[in-house]
């Protein structure tokens, strides 16, 4: 119990280097992804295509090679560009690439979430828009952002969550540098220490079942928030039915 308690002291600290990683990237992931969905929806032959391939790309390479690729292009152009302008130190840097690589892969695949609920708006209110006179940015923000972001929301939050999974293998990926040590890395020092492996990787998970748990539960507040003018679902009763 003793080295139970102090595992979780020693893992707070390095929580907060994964937590910091989806924090970053969450924001302009959402962003990005809602101009890639209107992108790929566009009946502009290069804004779709250059959005569906964004998409695919991202959604069909593993998030590992990911990592590599955009650090090996970081350090491609170290000498030539970095280097001369004095950011290769911030460029190159985990706390940088970590969150530009986890907003580039959560945007596509919120992308695809985000473009399915937009499929999934109703025609007959958006023509009732229209035949409204309302401007395609009016129908945009008042038909069709609000049924897009409440039929997208529950799988919108099981990416957030994903992407808060993701962040254990930045640093299998890419260099540690000093003490930044998320919770993976964490663990697998500890575990070369005294070959632990149920009881430190038992407290990441741990950790990750916490912040999981945070993300479920501020999510649902938002969705109920978003479906504050549905009315609640009966409740379940067991009524037993003696005579037919």
């Amino acid at each position: 119990m003793d080295r139970f308690l102090i595992d979780l002291g020693i893992f707070a600290p390095a929580a907060l280097f994964n937590i910091y990683f989806a924090v970053a990237s969450i924001p302009l992931g959402f962003v990005f992804a809602v101009f890639l969905a209107l992108g790929k929806a566009s009946k502009n032959p290069i804004a779709s295509r250059l959005s569906r391939g964004f998409i695919y790309a991202f959604r069909g390479s593993p998030l590992f090679i990911q990592f590599f690729m955009v650090y090996s292009l970081g350090l491609s152009f170290n000498v030539s560009l970095w280097k001369p302008l004095g950011i290769s130190g911030f460029v190159l840097h985990p706390l940088f690439i970590g969150p530009l690589v986890l907003t580039l892969n959560t945007a596509a695949y919120t992308a695809e979430i985000f473009y399915g609920a937009l499929r999934a708006v109703p025609r007959g209110e958006v023509e009732a828009a229209r035949a409204y006179g309302m401007s395609p940015i009016q129908q945009f923000r008042r038909v069709i952002w609000p049924n897009l972001i409440r039929l997208a929301w529950p799988a919108y939050t099981n990416e957030v969550v994903f992407l808060f999974h993701a962040t254990a293998i930045v640093y299998f990926a890419l260099p540690v540098i000093g003490q930044q040590k998320d919770l993976m890395i964490t663990a697998k020092e500890l575990f070369e220490r005294d070959y632990n492996a149920f009881l430190h990787f038992s407290v990441a998970a741990l950790y990750f079942l916490a912040v999981s748990l945070v993300v479920f539960f501020v999510f649902g507040l938002v969705y109920q928030r978003l479906m504050r003018h549905m009315p609640s679902a009966p409740r379940m009763r067991y009524v037993p039915k003696w005579i037919r």
